[in-house]
């Protein structure tokens, strides 16, 4: 048990600029998952990092803290090296769905313990939710036997993992301190150095359709999760990418399963490949494997095979038809020409209006809702031909949808050249 402290003292300090002490911050984390620090002062508390900072000792220990709250799985007894990824969030990002099976495929565990979308960005749950009958929720002992039997599982996190993040996400999400680094970051890690894999490759997105709008703020989330994975033992990698458009051709929940099965099938969208098999070399890296490509595993068949057996092991049947909206609106292109811009944010927002998001935790989401682009930027459309198709159970929900893609996108004479991130913008390591 740390010493006691004072609540308002621990909020002066950092108000006031200074450095929170390791008992400080010991206190303050236990107090509050406890209950005996109120959100009030959490709230006062978090905004005062937002505004003030924290220097590399005082995440470290806040990040050590916030595991402390409760227990660390241990995967060292499965005899191969264990492997996970994060993404920060965006647009479209189903990268999870086809690399988790991937990289089981190349010979590496992967704990994937993932969550729900809040907001415009998508959670992975909630797209495999889509699958009939698949469940998220497993128990540590059935985590052990998949990981063993499969190689890969994807999902809800126990709620003994990192509790205090748990109550302290969610008071941020509705006190406007979600953008503190600090608090990003050692959210993140305390659930991904808790959930006991040995290595971890960051997918930090930056550009209008994630949290980092700036390729200096993504990198300065970047440097500080590297440095917490790695002084808490887990080699830690990260990589800056591309959400300035949104990524693959589909932003929902089924829709998004569709676009994995066919990267799976050797086919898919050249954007989410590409970032699939970069993320499944860096994870093989990290795990010390060589000598695996995991390009042919995705033509061997091999993934797909895992991809079954992860879906199988968890209830999902992987033959079963995935839900369709039963209605659909298309968008159609203002003119001939080239698509040079298609912002990211604008189509999360408009697949969240359409039903494949939530507002609210307890809300629930469509499985078949979301947006589907026929073209991405760079390549050339035809007037009146259909730029965007809307997918929605509800047709009054297309209006909304209709708004947030106001200016959106833009269509240029032809020769033009869309002024977008690379895909991979920067690697950051230890």
């Amino acid at each position: 048990m740390s010493e006691a402290h004072d609540a308002v003292d621990v909020i002066r300090t950092k108000r006031d600029g200074g450095r929170l002490s390791a008992s400080q911050i010991d206190w303050v984390v236990d107090a509050y998952t406890r209950g005996a620090v109120a959100d009030e002062q959490m709230s006062a508390l978090a905004m005062a990092v937002l505004l003030r900072g924290m220097d590399r000792e005082e995440v470290a220990r806040w990040t050590a803290a916030m595991i402390a709250s409760g227990r660390r799985l241990d995967f060292s007894g499965l005899g191969r090296p264990t492997a996970d990824k994060h993404s920060t969030g965006g647009v479209g990002d189903k990268v999870t769905l086809p690399l988790a099976p991937l990289v089981a495929a190349c010979g590496v565990a992967v704990p994937q313990l993932s969550g729900r979308g809040l907001g415009h960005t998508g959670g992975t749950l909630d797209k495999l939710e889509s699958v009939p009958g698949w469940r998220a929720t497993l128990t540590h002992e059935e985590v052990l036997t998949q990981l063993r039997d499969v190689g890969a599982v994807v999902c809800a996190a126990s709620d003994d993992l990192a509790p205090a993040d748990r109550k302290l996400y969610a008071l941020r999400d509705v006190t406007g301190t979600v953008e503190a680094i600090p608090l990003i970051a050692s959210s993140i890690m305390s659930k991904k150095i808790a959930e006991g894999t040995g290595a971890l490759v960051l997918d930090v997105k930056v550009g209008s359709g994630a949290f980092m709008k700036s390729v200096d703020d993504a990198r300065e989330l970047a440097r500080t999760m590297v440095a917490l994975g790695e002084d808490a033992g887990v080699r830690t990698v990260a990589l800056l990418t591309a959400m300035d458009r949104p990524l693959g051709r589909t932003a929902g929940n089924a829709l998004e399963v569709r676009e994995s099965v066919e990267v799976l099938a050797g086919g898919g969208p050249a954007d989410v490949v590409e970032l699939t098999v970069t993320l499944a070399r860096e994870m093989l890296a990290a795990a010390g494997v060589d000598g695996v490509d995991p390009v042919d595993r995705l033509r061997d068949g091999s993934a797909m095979d895992a991809w079954r057996r992860m879906l199988a092991a968890q209830g999902g049947d992987p033959d079963a038809p995935l839900p369709t909206a039963r209605e659909t609106h298309q968008v159609l292109a203002p003119a001939d020409g080239v698509l040079t811009a298609l912002d990211a944010y604008a189509v999360g927002v408009a697949a969240w209006r359409l039903g494949a998001g939530r507002a609210r935790k307890e809300d629930p989401v469509q499985a078949g809702a979301g947006v589907e682009w026929h073209a991405v930027p760079g390549e050339a459309v035809r007037g009146g031909q259909p730029l965007l198709t809307l997918h929605t159970d509800e047709p009054a929900r297309f209006d909304r949808a209709l708004e947030a893609l106001q200016g959106a996108y833009l269509v240029a004479p032809e020769g033009a050249r869309p002024d977008l991130l690379p895909l991979v913008v920067e690697r950051v390591a230890p």
